[in-house]
């Protein structure tokens, strides 16, 4: 990375999901020199593994696809994957920005023709997936991936298998010799995007996350519903292959909890009423779906949608906290509570159920000290220098909202270049 050209009128986006893209893109279209640096070998982010948006239900590929039509033809953005900061100096308008390199043992003379991948045999857990299936040794993160390159995981290096890889390239495009690498730059303002990670299911003891296999999350029921996602799009119970009909929603699992993420994560309410609509997709009449809520979060648009899943006469909403969840001979999930309407006592088997989980920060050990709230998120303070958080990095917020935090973390960093420009000039 020694080829790096950057200065103090330069701005750093830390992180390519879809708040850093958008604040990558917007700076640079305003004229500003930016470099995109993402630890994943694509950008996307979450978005990315997304099977659809609510609340008009489009496919991601919608934004991400305008989005990287964007970055092609951007000639002021620098992308640089694989890409880590690993240490930061300096105050506003003068940042020193150390960023480690993990090689991908792909240059970039990859036409992504996947010869390699047909070759190599060991087999790892597919992170697009959450590890619902497997992925080569030789791979694509994902058909939107960008860019669109192959990548070697590491854990092949130095096996039989990269020989192999290597040997079906037929455009020399894997370096096996590749190296870690480091490199230091400045920078004038830095946009921290690293968005957010799901809640770990298996800390809610109660409901048995990593017990009962017909458990699941939100984020990987998202995928499951994807065709393109390690069921083939098919909703299935992972203890049996079944075809899973009756499908409970359990509403702030791990959120609006002292014991766990004390803040409303905003998105798990719709993102179970888009979930709920999946099964009707896929299953018609025959696809019944339980909503187990505190309260149901949707206001303005959204609650519009809110609606329209509430008359569905196929969705059932229960207004209750779950307070465990049981396994039956039949590996069927059984919940246990009461219904706070009437308050009757309930436990009702359903063929898979699927928790609600909340966001987190997905940084929380920071290169450089930035004023967090109690629940790990950036807040806006001038104590963080010229150092901006956006999407996710700031707060829990849905797709549109980190996009237009991330509009706006793009004008604060302008600003300051702008600053710096004027007095170097």
């Amino acid at each position: 990375m020694t080829d790096i050209v950057a200065t103090n009128e330069t701005i750093l986006v830390v992180g390519g999901g879809i708040s850093g893209m958008t604040a990558a893109l917007e700076a640079a279209e305003c004229g500003k020199q930016v470099i995109l640096v993402e630890k994943n070998p694509s950008v996307g982010g979450r978005v990315s593994q997304l099977y659809r948006y609510f609340p008009k239900l489009c496919h991601p590929t919608c934004g991400l696809e305008i989005n990287l039509k964007r970055m092609r033809a951007q000639k002021n953005l620098r992308l640089l994957t694989m890409t880590e900061v690993t240490n930061v100096q300096g105050e506003a308008g003068n940042y020193s920005v150390t960023l480690k390199a993990s090689p991908r043992y792909v240059n970039e003379n990859c036409t992504a023709c996947g010869e390699c991948a047909k070759v190599v045999e060991a087999e790892f857990d597919d992170e697009h997936n959450y590890g619902l299936g497997k992925r080569k040794g030789a791979y694509l993160p994902n058909a939107m991936a960008y860019p669109q390159r192959y990548v070697l995981d590491a854990r092949i290096i130095g096996t039989p298998d990269a020989d192999k890889a290597k040997a079906a390239c037929k455009y020399n495009a894997i370096d096996l010799d590749m190296q870690e690498t480091n490199s230091t730059i400045t920078v004038g303002a830095i946009i921290w995007a690293t968005g957010w990670r799901p809640f770990d299911a298996k800390k809610i003891q109660p409901y048995g996350y990593d017990r009962y296999p017909n458990v699941i999350t939100s984020v990987e029921f998202e995928r499951m519903a994807d065709p393109h996602g390690p069921t083939g799009g098919k909703l299935v119970r992972p203890s049996d292959g079944k075809e899973a009909k009756n499908v409970a929603f359990i509403q702030c699992a791990g959120s609006r909890d002292r014991n766990y993420l004390k803040h409303c994560s905003r998105i798990c309410c719709m993102a179970s009423l888009k979930q709920a609509t999946y099964l009707r997709e896929k299953w018609g009449d025959e696809g019944k779906a339980s909503i187990y809520y505190i309260d149901i979060r949707a206001i303005d648009r959204i609650d519009d949608f809110h609606q329209m899943v509430k008359n569905d006469p196929n969705v059932t909403f229960i207004k209750s906290k779950v307070a465990k969840i049981e396994q039956d001979k039949d590996t069927n999930p059984v919940l246990h509570g009461v219904n706070t309407e009437g308050y009757h006592r309930y436990a009702t088997p359903h063929d898979l159920v699927v928790l609600a989980i909340g966001m987190e920060p997905s940084v929380s050990d920071f290169p450089i000290k930035v004023t967090v709230n109690e629940s790990g998120f950036i807040e806006q303070d001038e104590n963080n220098g010229a150092i901006f958080a956006a999407g996710c990095s700031s707060d829990a917020l849905d797709v549109n909202r980190a996009v237009q935090s991330a509009t706006a973390s793009a004008l604060r960093a302008i600003q300051v270049v702008n600053r710096v420009a004027g007095m170097e000039g």
